[in-house]
């Protein structure tokens, strides 16, 4: 059972490095006077739309920014084609 355990453990961590290549696109809003941006953000949490949106929603709040949408998770593969449209917004949240 403890040789069982240890296999586990290690496998755990071994998959949490995999998870961490995960990033969001996004849209956001702020009031008075409306503004709204596209951006890119790494995710640190579970790689899906649902736990983006309840990571990205606090980090874009704490600069007055509310979160409209997630538009997708995806991997490293994908970042430098959102590069130039996500501009100043390229992995700043």
């Amino acid at each position: 059972m403890k040789h069982g355990f240890s296999l586990l453990v290690v496998g755990l961590m071994a998959a949490g490095p995999a998870g961490a290549d995960c990033y969001a696109d996004y849209k956001a809003k702020r009031d008075d006077p409306l503004r709204l941006h596209y951006g890119v953000a790494e995710l640190r949490g579970a790689c899906t739309t649902e736990g983006a949106a309840e990571e990205l929603a606090p980090r874009l709040a704490a600069d007055d920014w509310q979160l409209l949408t997630i538009l997708g998770v995806f991997k490293a593969a994908g970042l430098e084609e959102r590069r130039d449209s996500a501009g100043d917004y390229f992995l700043r949240y």
